[in-house]
C-alpha cells in the first residue's frame, strides 16, 4: 500500500485572498520612484524657467548666470505680449482648428482604419499601402501646390485653408486600424451579421465602444499635433488672422525681440494644452485599462 498525503482543509482563516497575493507584487521599488522623479523633473524644469524668463525682464534674463527664481513683471509682460499681437483671437482660431482637425480625424480615421481591418473588399491592402506611403512624403514637398489650391479657391489666408488638408491623416489610420485589429474580436462582428444589423450600425453599436481607448489616445494626439502646427499656418495665415503659433513668430520678428515677451505669450499659449491633457490624461490611462479588463 502506498501512503498519500491528504491536504489539509482550506479554511477562511488560512485562504490568502488573491488582492493579497498581488498586491506583494505590484508595489514599485523605490528605484521606480527615483527614475519618476527624474523624469518629471526633466520635463519640468523648462516649463518652470519659461515661467522665470516670463516674469523678468530681459536685462536680468541676459546676466550671467540667469536668475533663477520667478520675477514680479508676469502681468506686465502678458499685458505687453497681448498688446503686440491679438493673443486672444489667435487662441481663438488655434481652438477652432484644433478642435475641427481632432473631431474629423478621429472619426475619419476611426471608420478608415475598422474598414482596413475587419471588412474585406477588392484593394484593401493596396490602399492601406498607398495611405501607408503618404508618410514618407516630406510636407514641404506639398506646399507650393498646396498653397496655389488654396489660393485658387480663395481660401488662403482664412482657417480653412489650415482645417482641409488635415481632416484625416494616416498615422491615425494606420493607428486605429492596429489597434482594432487586436481589440476588435471578429466573433463579435459575426453575431452583428446574423442579427443583420448593417455596417453603420456595427460600427456605432460595437466598434465605437471598443475603440474608445484608442480615440482618446488619437484625439490626443492629434490635438497637441494641430494646435502646435508651425510650418503650414505660418505660410497660409497673416498676422490679421493668426494661430498661436503665427503670433508668437510674429513676436519675436522685431529688430531686438524682447525674450521675456515672448515667454510671456508662449506661456499663454501653453496653457490651454496643459489644460486639456489634465482633462483627457486620467480618461486616457482609465480607458486604456478598462480595455485591457475586457479583453
Amino acid at each position: 500500500m502506498t501512503a498519500t498525503l491528504e491536504r489539509p482543509p482550506v479554511t477562511p482563516a488560512t485562504r490568502v485572498p488573491a488582492r493579497g497575493r498581488l498586491r506583494r507584487n505590484d508595489s514599485a521599488g523605490p528605484l521606480t520612484y527615483v527614475l519618476l522623479c527624474v523624469t518629471a523633473f526633466v520635463f519640468l524644469v523648462p516649463f518652470y524657467y519659461m515661467v522665470v524668463a516670463a516674469s523678468r525682464p530681459m536685462a536680468e534674463m541676459n546676466r550671467t548666470p540667469p536668475p533663477l527664481t520667478p520675477g514680479p513683471d508676469l502681468w506686465s509682460n502678458i499685458a505687453k505680449a497681448v498688446e503686440s499681437q491679438d493673443i486672444g483671437l489667435a487662441l481663438l482660431n488655434s481652438t477652432i482648428v484644433s478642435g475641427v482637425v481632432t473631431a474629423s480625424t478621429v472619426l475619419l480615421c476611426t471608420l478608415a482604419g475598422f474598414a482596413f481591418a475587419k471588412l474585406r473588399f477588392r484593394g484593401r491592402s493596396a490602399l492601406f499601402a498607398v495611405a501607408l506611403g503618404t508618410m514618407m512624403i516630406p510636407p514641404s514637398l506639398g506646399v507650393v501646390p498646396l498653397y496655389a489650391l488654396m489660393a485658387n479657391l480663395g481660401l488662403a489666408g482664412e482657417l480653412s485653408s489650415v482645417i482641409l488638408p488635415s481632416l484625416v491623416a494616416a498615422f491615425g489610420v494606420f493607428f486605429m486600424r492596429q489597434y482594432l485589429v487586436q481589440a476588435l474580436p471578429d466573433e463579435l462582428l459575426d453575431a452583428a451579421r446574423v442579427d443583420g444589423a448593417t455596417s453603420l450600425r456595427t460600427f456605432v453599436s460595437i466598434v465605437l465602444p471598443i475603440a474608445r481607448p484608442g480615440m482618446a489616445v488619437l484625439a490626443m494626439l492629434t490635438f497637441m499635433t494641430a494646435w502646435n502646427d508651425f510650418f503650414w499656418p505660418v505660410i497660409t495665415l497673416n498676422s490679421t488672422n493668426p494661430t498661436v503659433q503665427v503670433a508668437l513668430n510674429n513676436l519675436g520678428s522685431g529688430y531686438v525681440p524682447d525674450t521675456s515677451v515672448i515667454m510671456a505669450g508662449t506661456l499663454v499659449g501653453t496653457l490651454p494644452v496643459i489644460v486639456v491633457f489634465l482633462l483627457l490624461g486620467r480618461q486616457i490611462v482609465g480607458g486604456i485599462i478598462a480595455g485591457a479588463v475586457k479583453g
